[in-house]
Formats: structure tokens, C-alpha cells, sequence
């Protein structure tokens, strides 16, 4: 019986450690947000509403149900902008702490094996090392657009350098870590063509959504990409096929709606093309209205958001990486080929099957969710369900102006999904990363019809 009380406690699985965490940052942002200091008028804010924001905050989504830029106080401002903060940089350390943990969790020749698939340097245990990298990169890409921001916005548009600055530093953790929250009743549709103002939010967004280890192991890798590792190709080529598609899509079907593109002069159009085409996988920012969008934009905005960023950023969605890789396999089974491979390396069978699992799971909760909310609401289109539904899952954080439409217990579905597809993912992929088992004998084979 000694020997009981000298084992050691077992440990938790990260999957539940991860969900705990966000959920008592969520209550302590909805505890903190209902504060009558953190409202601009008259009591606190609602429990609903506070809730709402908060999860909205931590998931980095940026989906609100009141004017972000009227409804909150300067002190409630900030708290928005440490909550996205403290959210952000919490998904990226967890997210690339996590494969460090996986890769260690490989005996010797597993781990000589995928060699250069973990050659991003962070594959030894430095945990500390992590923390401070994200930290770094997080506040070099935040300090240069908060920077452009400010000086553009004390300059040309006559705003005193106070106000620039917390107008400047607000937006820039808002494009880092894409979320969407906006200090300006009407988004950034004031600056939907300025460069000065669009572009470097924009590249914030995209750095923020490549993630830590992809930008580490650009800037340390010296032989060019053909050292990269197959994770870091799937992300960074990736990206950029998606970056063209997304903004190809809004420039060609949007040209002419006079509710977006339309107004804007040719050098307008590319400016919010670019930025709208590249928003949808996790920005949040909008420059134009979605609601008046058509319907086939919408529904390559809904494809673009359900895919996301890279792992192991401030991104949602499925991931880069998990699109890619399915591509990948479905173009190797078309071939009649036997192994999955990219870049003259093998891709192991458990990383196919977990990726299909989190396409899957991704595809049957969004499904749920628009089921759901068409069930209660009623009468709601099921595009602007899909849309909504869709943005919340992704964190991306845009809106067709349905969110607002809803009653306070109907936006609780929202925050439900903002909650799941930021912490569920993660959750998911850890589970079926940690939790590999091997049975010691196999069952007969056998092959059911498919297709």
C-alpha cells in the first residue's frame, strides 16, 4: 500500500488541458467585460454579450454582436486587445509546443526517420526557446504595422498622435493574430483603397496565419526552399495558391457589384481584392460589405474560410497543411500509386488518416451548427446560415450582418462553434496524435466497395 502514495499522479491529456484553459479565459474575459468600467454607456454589459465577446476575443475571431468602436470604453478597448493578445499567443505556443511533443514522443529511428521533416530547429525540447521566438515574432510584426499605421493615420487623415497610436497598436494585434475587432463603427471600408493603411494589416494577417515554426524555419533555412521541410512547402506554396485564388475570385465576380468592387477605381479594385481575398482565412477584417457579395463569391469565401491558415498560428479553419495534404492523397489514389509522396519524402499512413479526420469532424460540425441555427431561427436563408456558421467555425471573423439579427440565445450556437473550431481542432489533432496505439495482433483483410 506504500507504494501507492509514491506513484506518480497521472498526467492530463493535453486535449483537456488546452480546453479547461480556454474556457476559464473565456470567463474571465465575459467576468471582466461586464465590469460597468469596460461600457462606454450607462450599467455593464449583458451576460450574453460580454460572453460572446469574450469567446470571440480568445478564439481570435473577431465576431461581435454590438459596435465594437461605441459599445466598449477605452478601458474595455484594451481589454479586447489583451484578450486577442492572450489568445493568439496562446493557440501559437500550445500549437508548436505540441509538435515538439509529438516529435519526442518518437523512438530513435522514428525520429532519424522524419529527420528532416522536424528540421526547423525546434525539435529539441527548448521549450523555452518556443515561448520566446513567438513572443519575438509576435511583437516585431505588431511594433512595424502599429508603427506605418500610426503615421499614416497622424498625417494624412489629421488624427491626433494619441489617438493614431491606440487606433495604430489595436489594429495591429488584431492583423497578427486575425482576429477582426475594429475601433471604427464602420470597419476599414473608410480605407478601402489605401495601401498605406491595407497592406500592412494584410501582410499582418498573413504572417500571423503562416505560424511560428513555418516563419523560423524560412528565416534560419540558407538553401533556399529546397531545403524546406514537407510541412513548411504545404504551408508556405499552399498560401500562395490560395492567396491567388482568393483574390483572382473577388476581382473577376465582384468588378462590377456596385455594393463592393464596383465604385472603386482599377487600382481600388486590386487593393480590395487582394485584401478581401485574402481576409476570408482568418482575418476578420473587411474593407468591403459581404452582405452584398454574390452568391458565388460568398460561397468561395465560405471554401476559403473553412480551410484557414497554417498549423500552429493565430489561423483557423482545417488548415493549410490538411487541404494540401488530402489534394495530395486523392491525386495519389487517382494515379493508382502506393505511397503519398511530396518533395522525395513518404507520407506516414496515421498522418493521412488523422488528416481526413479533422476534414471530416470539420465538415460534420459546420454542418451541425447550420442545421442547428436554421432550426431555431427559421425563415434565415441557408447561405447566411452556411456563412455565419462557417465564420465562427474558422475564427475568421467576417459577417454578412446575420449575427446581429439574432436573439441573444441564438448567438450562443456562434459562440459554441467559435469555441469548438478554435479549441476542437486542436483538441481533436492532439488526441489522435498522442493517443497512437498499436494492437498486437491484425485482423483479416478485407475490401468493401467504395465509390
Amino acid at each position: 500500500m506504500r507504494y501507492k502514495f509514491l506513484m506518480r499522479p497521472a498526467r492530463p491529456h493535453p486535449a483537456r488541458t488546452v480546453t479547461v484553459a480556454f474556457l476559464a479565459a473565456v470567463a474571465t474575459g465575459a467576468a471582466l467585460l461586464m465590469l460597468p468600467v469596460s461600457r462606454a454607456g450607462d450599467g455593464s454589459a449583458p451576460f450574453t454579450t460580454a460572453l460572446f465577446t469574450s469567446t470571440s476575443a480568445i478564439t481570435t475571431s473577431g465576431m461581435t454582436t454590438v459596435d465594437t468602436a461605441t459599445y466598449w470604453s477605452g478601458f474595455g478597448h484594451v481589454l479586447l486587445a489583451v484578450l486577442t493578445q492572450a489568445g493568439g499567443f496562446g493557440i501559437t505556443t500550445f500549437a508548436t509546443l505540441l509538435g515538439l511533443l509529438v516529435s519526442q514522443r518518437l523512438g530513435l529511428r522514428g525520429r532519424m526517420m522524419a529527420g528532416v521533416e522536424t528540421s526547423t530547429g525546434l525539435a529539441h525540447g527548448d521549450f523555452r526557446r518556443v515561448l520566446i521566438l513567438a513572443a519575438a515574432v509576435m511583437f516585431a510584426c505588431e511594433t512595424v504595422i502599429t508603427v506605418i499605421v500610426t503615421a499614416r493615420l497622424h498625417l494624412t487623415y489629421d488624427v491626433a498622435f494619441g489617438p493614431a497610436l491606440a487606433e495604430g497598436a489595436f489594429n495591429a494585434v488584431q492583423a497578427f493574430n486575425n482576429c477582426g475587432f475594429s475601433l471604427r463603427s464602420d470597419g476599414l471600408t473608410a480605407f478601402a483603397g489605401d495601401w498605406w493603411m491595407c497592406v500592412p494589416l494584410t501582410l499582418g494577417v498573413i504572417a500571423g496565419g503562416i505560424g511560428v515554426p513555418v516563419l523560423y524555419e524560412i528565416g534560419r533555412q540558407r538553401r533556399g526552399p529546397s531545403a524546406w521541410s514537407t510541412h513548411t512547402r504545404l504551408t508556405v506554396w499552399g498560401s500562395l495558391v490560395l492567396l491567388a485564388v482568393g483574390f483572382a475570385a473577388v476581382l473577376a465576380l465582384e468588378w462590377r457589384n456596385p455594393g463592393t468592387l464596383g465604385p472603386l477605381g482599377v487600382p481600388g479594385k486590386l487593393l480590395a481584392s487582394f485584401v478581401q481575398g485574402t481576409i476570408p482565412r482568418s482575418g476578420g477584417f473587411n474593407t468591403v460589405d459581404y452582405g452584398a457579395m454574390n452568391e458565388d463569391t460568398s460561397a468561395i469565401v465560405v471554401g476559403l474560410m473553412f480551410i484557414g491558415g497554417g498549423s500552429a498560428s493565430t489561423a483557423g479553419g482545417i488548415k493549410v497543411t490538411t487541404f494540401f495534404l488530402l489534394a495530395y492523397v486523392i491525386w495519389t489514389e487517382v494515379r493508382g500509386e502506393r505511397d503519398v509522396v511530396i518533395g522525395r519524402r513518404r507520407i506516414a499512413e496515421s498522418t493521412q488518416r488523422q488528416a481526413t479526420a479533422v476534414a471530416l469532424l470539420g465538415v460534420a460540425t459546420v454542418a451541425g451548427g447550420t442545421l442547428t441555427l436554421l432550426a431555431v431561427t427559421g425563415g434565415v436563408p441557408f447561405d447566411r446560415a452556411l456563412f455565419e456558421v462557417m465564420s465562427a467555425f474558422s475564427t475568421a471573423g467576417l459577417t454578412n450582418g446575420l449575427t446581429a439579427e439574432l436573439s441573444e440565445s441564438r448567438q450562443l450556437i456562434l459562440s459554441v462553434m467559435m469555441f469548438i473550431g478554435r479549441v476542437g481542432t486542436v483538441a481533436v489533432a492532439s488526441a489522435l496524435a498522442l493517443n497512437t496505439r498499436h494492437r498486437k495482433y491484425r485482423y483479416p483483410e478485407e475490401r468493401p466497395i467504395v465509390g
